[in-house]
């Protein structure tokens, strides 16, 4: 039904969040003869401060509102709904990061694209007051293969250098495998390394069992593990929703890197999900300025070389009815983040020893 479902707006996905303090709501909305043209799974927290005296509840649609179209009069009316809805529920603010492309391309490359869909949907967004948002949750950009063409025009589409580390991980004896609900334990060890190593934080071991172990049973999901003289050394967990394909999570051990295990579970994966009928492989993020400098540009030069195609979407923007609060939000929340942060930090640490 939609051109670009999402797994973050799927009712297995707010079962996840309601099970860890959001609660859940769903918005459809339909046309004259009652199709539908959009529709958003909204997640709401409340935290209270001062005693109680202060009530701040704040209203998040993880890659939504999913849209069939984005002509004008359906723009219009998705977006006097959310703001209303946040009035309503007098919430701090309402966050939204759908997944809609402004532009295709690196910036500055000859075949970059514009979307002007996209462009049309960011300058509503501004015209309303929407604010875009201080606090990115998910990548605002993406790396996506289309995998319609024949294997040997993917392998052809990829850079030298990584068609012939997927060569080299053969030669030397790297196998990929399906993993099972039984190696999830595993996979979040090799998580946890992977994070540590990388410098960023991850939930408890719980959280991503539960979200592994939900989505596989409802063949949402598959984990692939790659082994080196037969130890586990690398991992990847990839979603499905219709005929899109997410590469979510990804995890690894400094272990046999020389036999490049990455390039080939990729490869493998890929293959995984051309089998099953997925069309669109979406890489999970890309930097937000296509620098060396960015943090992320180290990783992005690997799915670079996989051969797809960047997306540049208009990121997550925020709608404020209640503009006070959301300036002391705004205020306070890197504090507060600061602090959960470390304390997880070193959770993670005394974890891993």
């Amino acid at each position: 039904m939609f051109p670009q479902p999402h797994f973050l707006q799927t009712w297995e996905w707010g079962e996840i969040k309601q099970k860890y303090g959001w609660e859940k709501d769903f918005k459809v909305w339909h046309d004259g003869d009652g199709n539908v043209i959009a529709a958003a799974m909204i997640l709401m927290r409340s935290a209270r401060f001062l005693k109680g005296l202060v009530n701040l509840r704040i209203l998040y649609i993880p890659r939504g509102p999913l849209f069939v179209n984005m002509e004008a009069s359906t723009r219009k009316v998705v977006l006097d709904d959310l703001q209303e809805y946040a009035r309503t529920k007098k919430a701090v603010f309402i966050k939204m990061d759908p997944e809609i492309i402004i532009y295709e391309g690196m910036p500055g490359e000859a075949d970059e694209g514009t979307n002007q869909a996209g462009i049309a949907f960011q300058e509503d967004l501004k015209k309303r007051k929407w604010f875009f948002s201080s606090d990115q949750i998910q990548f605002r950009n993406t790396v996506v293969i289309n995998l319609e063409p024949p294997e040997e025009d993917l392998l052809a589409a990829m850079k030298q250098k990584t068609r012939y580390n997927i060569r080299l991980a053969e030669r030397r004896g790297v196998s990929i495998r399906q993993a099972h609900p039984a190696d999830f334990s595993l996979l979040y060890d090799m998580y946890l390394e992977t994070s540590l190593r990388d410098g960023f934080i991850i939930r408890e071991r719980e959280y991503y069992l539960d979200v592994w172990e939900l989505f596989t049973s409802h063949a949402m999901a598959q984990a692939f593990i790659a082994e080196a003289e037969g130890e586990a050394v690398a991992g990847l967990f990839l979603f499905f929703v219709g005929k899109q394909a997410w590469y979510f999570y990804g995890m690894s051990t400094d272990r046999y890197k020389e036999k490049m295990p990455n390039y080939l579970l990729q490869w493998e994966a890929m293959r995984f999900a051309k089998n099953r009928g997925v069309i669109s492989y979406d890489l999970w993020g890309a930097p937000d300025a296509f620098e060396p400098s960015d943090r992320l540009w180290g990783v992005f030069r690997f799915k670079q070389g996989l051969g797809g195609t960047v997306q540049r979407t208009i990121g997550a923007w925020d709608y404020s009815p209640r503009k006070f609060l959301y300036f002391l939000y705004q205020q306070v929340l890197p504090k507060i983040l600061g602090f959960t942060r470390k304390q997880r930090r070193k959770a993670m640490s005394g974890e891993m020893s």
